[in-house]
Protein backbone atom coordinates (compact mmCIF):
# COMPACT_ATOMS: atom_id res chain seq x y z
CA UNK A 1 0.00 0.00 0.00
CA UNK A 2 2.76 2.88 -0.42
CA UNK A 3 2.18 5.96 -2.29
CA UNK A 4 4.39 8.33 -3.22
CA UNK A 5 2.38 11.88 -4.55
CA UNK A 6 3.75 15.15 -5.85
CA UNK A 7 1.81 18.50 -5.79
CA UNK A 8 2.16 22.06 -6.33
CA UNK A 9 2.77 22.05 -9.60
CA UNK A 10 0.99 25.25 -11.65
CA UNK A 11 0.73 27.57 -14.23
CA UNK A 12 3.34 30.61 -13.50
CA UNK A 13 4.99 33.27 -14.87
CA UNK A 14 8.78 33.57 -15.91
CA UNK A 15 10.49 35.33 -12.61
CA UNK A 16 7.75 33.41 -9.97
CA UNK A 17 8.80 31.18 -7.15
CA UNK A 18 7.12 27.57 -6.89
CA UNK A 19 7.51 24.70 -4.28
CA UNK A 20 6.45 21.35 -5.14
CA UNK A 21 5.92 18.80 -2.36
CA UNK A 22 6.14 14.67 -2.24
CA UNK A 23 4.08 13.04 0.48
CA UNK A 24 5.07 9.53 1.40
CA UNK A 25 2.99 6.76 3.20
CA UNK A 26 3.11 2.87 3.25
CA UNK A 27 7.13 3.20 3.84
CA UNK A 28 9.60 4.90 6.14
CA UNK A 29 11.25 7.77 4.11
CA UNK A 30 13.80 8.70 6.53
CA UNK A 31 16.22 5.91 5.16
CA UNK A 32 15.85 6.58 1.73
CA UNK A 33 17.45 9.26 -0.42
CA UNK A 34 15.07 11.76 -2.18
CA UNK A 35 15.54 12.86 -5.76
CA UNK A 36 13.40 15.95 -8.16
CA UNK A 37 13.26 15.16 -11.75
CA UNK A 38 12.25 16.70 -14.76
CA UNK A 39 10.87 15.61 -18.21
CA UNK A 40 10.10 18.54 -20.83
CA UNK A 41 8.45 17.88 -23.72
CA UNK A 42 10.43 15.95 -26.72
CA UNK A 43 13.50 15.80 -23.93
CA UNK A 44 14.96 12.94 -21.98
CA UNK A 45 13.92 13.30 -17.95
CA UNK A 46 16.81 14.77 -16.42
CA UNK A 47 17.64 15.01 -12.74
CA UNK A 48 16.98 18.20 -10.74
CA UNK A 49 18.57 17.78 -7.36
CA UNK A 50 18.65 14.76 -4.78
CA UNK A 51 19.40 14.93 -1.18
CA UNK A 52 20.84 12.10 0.55
CA UNK A 53 19.45 10.19 3.31
CA UNK A 54 22.84 9.91 5.53
CA UNK A 55 24.04 13.23 6.11
CA UNK A 56 21.61 15.40 3.81
CA UNK A 57 24.23 16.50 1.63
CA UNK A 58 22.62 18.37 -1.06
CA UNK A 59 23.33 18.24 -5.21
CA UNK A 60 21.77 20.55 -7.80
CA UNK A 61 22.11 20.57 -11.69
CA UNK A 62 24.59 23.17 -12.57
CA UNK A 63 22.13 24.88 -14.52
CA UNK A 64 20.14 25.50 -11.76
CA UNK A 65 22.16 26.14 -8.84
CA UNK A 66 21.24 29.50 -7.25
CA UNK A 67 17.23 29.02 -8.67
CA UNK A 68 16.19 25.60 -7.21
CA UNK A 69 17.44 23.89 -4.14
CA UNK A 70 15.66 20.41 -2.05
CA UNK A 71 14.58 19.75 1.39
CA UNK A 72 13.41 17.12 3.29
CA UNK A 73 11.01 16.50 6.80
CA UNK A 74 11.65 13.08 7.87
CA UNK A 75 9.32 13.62 10.91
CA UNK A 76 6.16 14.66 8.00
CA UNK A 77 7.68 12.10 5.30
CA UNK A 78 7.97 14.97 2.66
CA UNK A 79 10.60 16.22 0.37
CA UNK A 80 9.94 19.22 -1.20
CA UNK A 81 11.90 21.25 -4.36
CA UNK A 82 11.92 24.89 -3.88
CA UNK A 83 11.92 27.07 -7.18
CA UNK A 84 12.81 30.77 -7.94
CA UNK A 85 13.16 32.65 -10.80
CA UNK A 86 11.37 30.54 -13.31
CA UNK A 87 11.80 30.56 -16.67
CA UNK A 88 9.53 29.16 -19.74
CA UNK A 89 12.33 26.21 -20.13
CA UNK A 90 11.37 25.17 -16.76
CA UNK A 91 8.59 23.89 -17.90
CA UNK A 92 7.96 19.89 -17.57
CA UNK A 93 6.08 17.57 -15.62
CA UNK A 94 8.25 17.33 -12.30
CA UNK A 95 8.75 13.70 -10.68
CA UNK A 96 10.00 13.03 -6.97
CA UNK A 97 11.77 9.74 -6.44
CA UNK A 98 13.11 7.74 -3.62
CA UNK A 99 15.80 5.43 -3.52
CA UNK A 100 17.72 2.86 -0.86
CA UNK A 101 20.10 -0.01 -1.95
CA UNK A 102 19.08 0.15 -5.71
CA UNK A 103 15.28 0.36 -4.94
CA UNK A 104 13.27 3.08 -6.86
CA UNK A 105 9.99 4.94 -5.77
CA UNK A 106 8.45 7.23 -8.41
CA UNK A 107 5.25 9.45 -8.02
CA UNK A 108 3.21 10.15 -10.91
CA UNK A 109 4.49 13.85 -11.50
CA UNK A 110 3.15 17.24 -11.53
CA UNK A 111 2.94 20.02 -14.22
CA UNK A 112 5.10 23.45 -13.71
CA UNK A 113 3.85 25.57 -16.77
CA UNK A 114 5.84 28.82 -17.33
CA UNK A 115 4.39 31.19 -19.49
CA UNK A 116 3.12 34.46 -20.03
Amino acid sequence: QAQFVESGGALVQPGDSLTLSCAVSGFTLNYYAIGWFRQAPGKEREEVSCISSIDGSIDVADSLKGRFTISRDNAKSMGYLQMTDLKPEDTAVYYCNARRRGIDYWGKGTLVTVSL
